[in-house]
């Protein structure tokens, strides 16, 4: 049997990144599925956070240069890498100069949750697939996570559902109570589209807010996992109302990576 491929799209993962609990579990549970057998990639944002130098990112010009479609507009998507101290993991960063040149993540010095975080969670879902294209690997199940993963489990499903490089491709998506009060603008909405995709499609997303891109997150996901056990109480509503199937894998459980093992061989089957 060949090895199970596993893709983890995050907006954090420890040491480059840590803004909440999720930058600790990307940090072990892919390496613990290294170690039993699987093969792994890891893609999150450049965030200007990320110091470069002291984690020794460098660009990687083979995958650089790809145009990602923001409306009407054209971005250029740089790929950089770097691996993780102590294990034999590389984690792919996503950047561009408008969206992740910033020293803040998600909010201004002012904490003022900033405009175009739509864009820049639309950019890095579609530059994400797009990247993996270019790396010519087949995941077997694409693990996203948070609300800015959330378009993925979408654009496999219409966009990408013939790629051959995700035609067989099952995605988890797993939510957390990471909820911000911010409304998006309607012109998110021809951002967020790409081929195959109508607005019946998206009607999920509509309310153009959190609770929006988690309803669009758990209606496209093959599995949905709920990884706090107080969830917010509008999200659990969504969970339990869209997602076809849903487990809980708690963050803090000491059993978590065995939850999420076994739900990864399971659903290859």
């Amino acid at each position: 049997m060949s090895k199970l491929r596993i893709l983890y799209i995050s907006s954090e993962i420890d040491p480059f990144l840590e803004i909440s609990e999720i930058a600790s579990l990307l940090r072990k549970l892919p390496q613990e599925m290294q170690e039993r057998g699987m093969e792994i990639r890891i893609l999150v944002p450049r965030f200007g956070l990320i110091n470069e130098r002291k984690h020794r990112l460098h660009e990687v010009v083979r995958l650089s240069g790809i145009n990602i479609t923001i409306g009407e507009e054209e971005k250029p998507l740089i790929i950089k890498v770097a691996s993780i101290p102590t294990a034999k993991l590389q984690v792919y960063f996503l950047d561009n100069e408008d969206y992740f040149q910033r020293k803040t993540v998600f909010t201004d010095k002012k904490g003022d949750f900033y405009d175009d975080n739509d864009e820049r969670a639309i950019f890095f879902c579609k530059g994400a697939l797009e990247t993996v294209k270019k790396l010519g690997w087949s995941p077997d199940i694409v693990h996203c996570t948070d609300w800015m993963t959330a378009l993925i489990p979408l654009y496999l499903k219409t966009t990408y559902k013939n790629d051959p490089i995700f035609k067989n491709t099952k995605s988890i998506f797993t939510v957390y109570n990471n909820v911000f009060d911010h409304k998006f603008g309607d012109d998110m909405f021809p951002k967020v589209k790409m081929m195959d995709i109508s607005d019946e499609n998206l009607a999920n997303l509509r309310s153009a807010d959190f609770l929006g891109f988690i309803k669009i997150g758990c209606q496209y996901a093959d599995v949905v996992v709920k990884a706090n056990e107080a969830l917010n109480e509008n999200v659990n509503t969504a969970v339990n109302e869209i997602a076809e199937k849903q487990i809980d894998a708690l963050i803090n459980d000491a059993n978590v990576t065995e939850t999420y093992y076994n739900l990864y061989t399971e659903l290859v089957d």
